[in-house]
């Protein structure tokens, strides 16, 4: 099958288009998968950066997010009939091969049903964020319908979900964007406010729109200073949940005196650990967005596809920054 790999970290360059022998199904519960789409999110970025989490195992074939048809089922999977098209976020760490391929092995337990109204492209934009958010949002910042909630770069791969997921929920949406354009972007999508954060202090404007008290959660999706800009946004006994590693001088003195319960949100947690219902919760939640996106709840948006060997050429659009919502790269049947 034709894929994209990588012998080595580097630069963009060192994805080459490869041939690699199709996978095939080893597990009683497993699908294989014809790859219609792959997402291209920025682990994938890191990953070919610095290595993957078993340098030892290269090449690799990098790739979380996926959306396809099954073409093959395991003598026991239960859920799934050949010519199902289905979505996930599974593979592509370096143990296993990833979706930037033509066909993927998952476990029929980790997958979801691809939301109708969705093309392919959309659904393999969708899984990594949508779990990312839900995860942050829900499991580690415990939100409540009466709440209100910083998400830092609404106009972001995560952040777009995240506010609308918020929304769902019935909590109050304050987010954080970089320009003109992407005010109106936030807030087609939900959000109650945005903050122009080149021109606002973020800080005070959350202050003034809480009543001086802060919101009850805020999610920092991009890292560094943010983290810290969080702190003194959110009220006391508030909660903070960060998808990056805290900065070295990282505000903790401000996050304790307001008594914060600080939390990390790594949806690779369950692949990695080999934790399986952490990975089935994250496929429910998949199951559950493919209801609201198909009542029209939900919106994913697409900003820009590739063909499956332009693969440096995405990876370098992400890199350059400042961009609505997801890349995907498209698989020829």
């Amino acid at each position: 099958m034709k894929a994209i790999q990588f012998d080595h970290p580097g630069n963009p360059d060192v994805l080459k288009p490869a041939h690699w022998q199709q996978p095939s199904i080893q597990q009683p519960r497993e699908l294989l998968v014809q790859l219609h789409a792959a997402g291209v999110n920025p682990i994938d970025t890191k990953l070919r950066k610095r290595g993957t989490f078993y340098p030892q195992q290269m090449p690799a074939i990098l790739g979380c997010d996926g959306a396809g048809v099954v073409t093959a089922i395991g003598a026991q999977v239960e859920n799934y009939s050949v010519g199902d098209a289905i979505y996930f976020c599974h593979g592509g760490l370096g143990d296993v091969p990833g979706t930037y391929a033509e066909y993927a092995v998952v476990d029929e337990r980790f997958c979801a049903p691809k939301p109708k109204s969705l093309s392919f492209a959309e659904a393999a934009a969708a899984p990594l964020v949508l779990i990312t958010a839900w995860e942050a949002l829900f499991d580690r910042g415990r939100l409540q319908s009466d709440q209100t909630v910083l998400v830092q770069a609404g106009a972001g791969g995560v952040g777009h979900v995240a506010l609308q997921l918020a929304k769902i929920h019935g909590a109050r949406v304050i987010t954080t964007v970089g320009s003109p354009e992407k005010v109106e972007f936030v807030l087609q999508r939900g959000a109650d406010t945005a903050v122009l954060y080149p021109e606002i202090d973020v800080v005070a404007a959350v202050l003034d729109l809480t009543d001086g008290q802060g919101v009850d959660l805020a999610l920092d999706t991009v890292g560094g200073a943010i983290l810290s800009q969080c702190f003194p946004a959110v009220r006391c006994y508030g909660d903070v949940v960060t998808l990056l590693a805290p900065a070295a001088d990282t505000d903790w003195q401000t996050a304790r005196t307001r008594n914060l319960r600080v939390g990390y949100e790594l949806m690779l947690t369950p692949q990695l650990q080999g934790l399986l219902e952490p990975q089935q919760h994250q496929a429910d939640i998949l199951k559950q967005c493919t209801q609201w996106f198909d009542t029209g709840q939900l919106n994913l948006h697409l900003n820009q596809t590739f063909p499956l060997a332009a693969a440096a050429a995405a990876h370098r659009r992400l890199e350059q920054g400042s961009m609505f919502g997801k890349l995907v790269l498209t698989i020829s049947p």
